[in-house]
């Protein structure tokens, strides 16, 4: 991904990097909530916001990335501390969190990193690859305020993870103060299909460029 020189100096000097990825399929008012508030009540200095590239956990096939990029672009154009890195959709094979947060921390080696996750996300942590080196590296933040530390206590939801995660997991999760939005992606595909208003769901240019490409209509 190319860089203008601008953007290159500002982000030498991150001590504090937000990573936020997902599917953005398509990208929704919620989650631009999220990094709002992560970048308010974090002090972020910046915030990776990566759409997934090869979704090896999700039972669907992703509209295409060309598509789901440029939403994403349209969703955060507003937010200046957000850099849309579209490294996991070039990626070869596979996309795992881990391997960015790997790459993130080999570029800002002296910054720390926050994994910045929606209240679906944490729900399903133990399952993610390699969840106890995703634990080492960032400091994961999850949005809502019912954090249930208990529901990382079983660690035989992580066997390849190098410390116990009831042990050390949950110390590394915050809770972002923000209410729970009834924003969902399987939601606003079906309101697409049937091209009723997107209004109050998505962003208005994410509306437009949906309507205008005919996403999500049932071929």
């Amino acid at each position: 991904m190319s860089l203008s020189p601008a953007t290159q100096n500002a982000q030498a000097g991150v001590q504090r990097l937000g990573v936020f990825g997902g599917a953005f399929d398509p990208p929704h008012l919620a989650h631009v909530a999220l990094v709002e508030a992560a970048m308010a009540q974090l002090q972020l200095d910046l915030v990776r916001v990566l759409p997934t590239g090869q979704a090896w956990h999700k039972p669907r096939k992703l509209s295409d990335a060309v598509h789901r990029l440029a939403m994403t672009r349209l969703a955060f154009a507003h937010v200046p501390q957000a850099v849309v890195d579209e490294r996991e959709i070039l990626r070869a094979g596979p996309s795992y969190t881990v391997d960015t947060l790997h790459e993130l921390q080999h570029e800002h080696p002296h910054a720390q990193l926050y994994l910045l996750i929606g209240d679906d996300q944490r729900r399903s942590l133990p399952s993610w690859h390699q969840i106890g080196e995703i634990g080492r590296i960032a400091i994961i933040c999850a949005a809502g305020r019912d954090m249930a530390v208990h529901a990382w206590s079983d660690t035989s939801g992580a066997p390849d993870s190098p410390f116990s995660m009831s042990d050390t997991l949950p110390a590394r999760i915050r809770s972002l103060d923000m209410p729970l939005m009834p924003h969902s992606a399987t939601d606003i595909r079906v309101l697409a299909a049937t091209e009723q208003t997107l209004t109050g769901w998505v962003p208005p240019a994410v509306e437009r460029y949906i309507h205008e490409h005919h996403l999500y209509r049932p071929h």
